[in-house]
């Protein structure tokens, strides 16, 4: 099938944060699924990118549903709900509730959705597994939950232990790197029946184990360089997103 349309919704995962272009600005899995998407549907494709870092799944369905369903796009993706997952009340139940009127909605409008469930940041992240691993299992399962329902392509990275590897991630460890934006589009890709370029889904090699005391040292380092600032924004109310503003807020052809 070839759809001649593509908005993607979400927040920083989306908005591609981490893979950089030459100028610094952000690329992603998404802009990577656009540019093959309008290789088979032509000149008229159209891409929008809605996405902005640190939006909450509430903020993504208030700011994003009514302009993307304006745009009666063929497919949509929605992505949402890491950044409610990361706090200790987050509740995986109502997050489902509040995104399903939203998927609704697109799939209403005759929109194909794509929905997933998030690959695991929990072997990343210290005491991760005992924080954070079943809250994020919760929603995981209630997004494949929510895909059955409602017909939606479902991208189950969570499945994928390839993003156990630190080199799928970024130094932040919240955020994919190149490689890890790659892989998602070939999942992607490779879910709508499209070709994906093969070497994006590549295993790497298997890295030797990082010495114990290199790996707590690293750990330190990324408590003070990431984890402190974003403790510092949650308990002042403030994001990283604040001030941004969507990368590609209407439909326009690649390279627009």
């Amino acid at each position: 099938m070839a759809w001649r349309s593509y908005v993607a919704m979400g927040d920083s995962f989306t908005e591609g944060m981490c893979d950089e272009y030459p100028d610094g600005t952000y690329r992603g899995w998404a802009d990577l699924v656009a540019a093959r998407l309008a290789v088979d549907s032509g000149p008229g494709f159209g891409y929008a990118n809605l996405a902005i870092r640190g939006r909450l799944l509430g903020r993504v369905v208030d700011e994003q549903l009514e302009p993307a369903l304006a745009m009666r796009p063929d497919l949509v993706s929605f992505a949402a709900g890491g950044n409610d997952i990361l706090r200790p009340r987050a509740d995986a139940a109502a997050l489902i509730a509040r995104a399903e009127p939203a998927v609704a909605a697109l799939r209403a409008a005759g929109a194909d959705v794509i929905l997933f469930r998030f690959a695991d940041i929990a072997p990343h992240i210290p005491g991760g597994q005992r924080m954070i691993a079943p809250r994020a299992a919760a929603f995981n399962d209630g997004v494949r939950d929510l895909a059955s329902r409602h017909g939606a392509y479902l991208i189950d990275l969570f499945a994928d232990e390839t993003f156990h590897r630190r080199e799928m991630w970024a130094d932040d460890r919240l955020h994919l790197s190149a490689a890890g934006h790659r892989r998602v589009a070939g999942h992607v890709l490779t879910a709508l029946g499209v070709g994906v370029e093969e070497e994006w889904m590549l295993i790497p090699p298997v890295p030797q184990p990082t010495p114990w005391l290199l790996a707590r040292g690293a750990d330190w380092r990324w408590a003070r360089d990431h984890l402190a600032p974003w403790l510092g924004r949650h308990l002042c109310g403030q994001s990283t997103g604040d001030l941004i503003t969507a990368k590609r807020p209407m439909l326009a052809p690649i390279g627009e």
